[in-house]
């Protein structure tokens, strides 16, 4: 005698028209072959892009892998590390003393104000002979009026934008490309 369960896998389903079979073609592998080909080269090409120099306490944290230089907290400034390979990347000798100037300038702003708001960081990096031309920082305050986490500032210095990071009186700072626009930020200026 059969179970009630096994009547229902007894019925066939007719309700389902039968899809008709498509044949690959070899120029279709070939195709898929050639993207998947190229896919693979992009993705793996990604990888070997090299990471820029980064200082600070949280040198390790997301985005950071492969940091060259130490931490430089208020009042320090360590001597460069070698990087994975033994080197450090050769920078150009504006941009490694736009880098000291704001890497102190920034330490000590941070020691007198561990949150400083903006114009006290134009003031200060203005005051260290950075020009207000070629300077950005980041606003203090959020759109709703509340006292920003941390605040950013980036002095274009050639080819390079020399960025400087307070986040409660740590000072982070790193060397990155120009962006295409010609400005270290993305967005509207302050």
């Amino acid at each position: 005698m059969k179970r009630a369960t096994e009547d229902w896998q007894a019925t066939p389903i007719t309700s389902r028209p039968a899809l008709p079979r498509r044949r690959v073609t070899v120029r279709g592998r070939a195709s898929a072959s050639i993207a998947v080909g190229l896919l693979a080269t992009l993705l793996l090409s990604a990888c070997n892009t090299g990471s820029p120099a980064v200082t600070g306490p949280d040198a390790s944290g997301p985005g950071t892998a492969g940091a060259t230089e130490p931490t430089a907290g208020p009042g320090t400034a360590g001597p460069s590390a070698a990087g994975p390979s033994g080197s450090t990347p050769a920078e150009d000798p504006a941009t490694v003393t736009m880098k000291q100037t704001v890497t102190d300038a920034l330490n000590r702003l941070a020691a007198k104000t561990p949150k400083p708001a903006t114009a006290q960081v134009t003031e200060a990096l203005t005051g260290a002979g950075v020009a207000p031309a070629v300077l950005e920082v980041s606003a203090s305050r959020t759109p709703t009026g509340l006292k920003a986490d941390a605040i950013e500032s980036a002095v274009l210095q050639g080819t390079d934008c020399v960025l400087g990071h307070i986040r409660d009186g740590s000072v982070t700072v790193t060397v990155l490309p120009v962006l295409a626009s010609g400005k270290c930020f993305v967005g509207a200026g302050v």
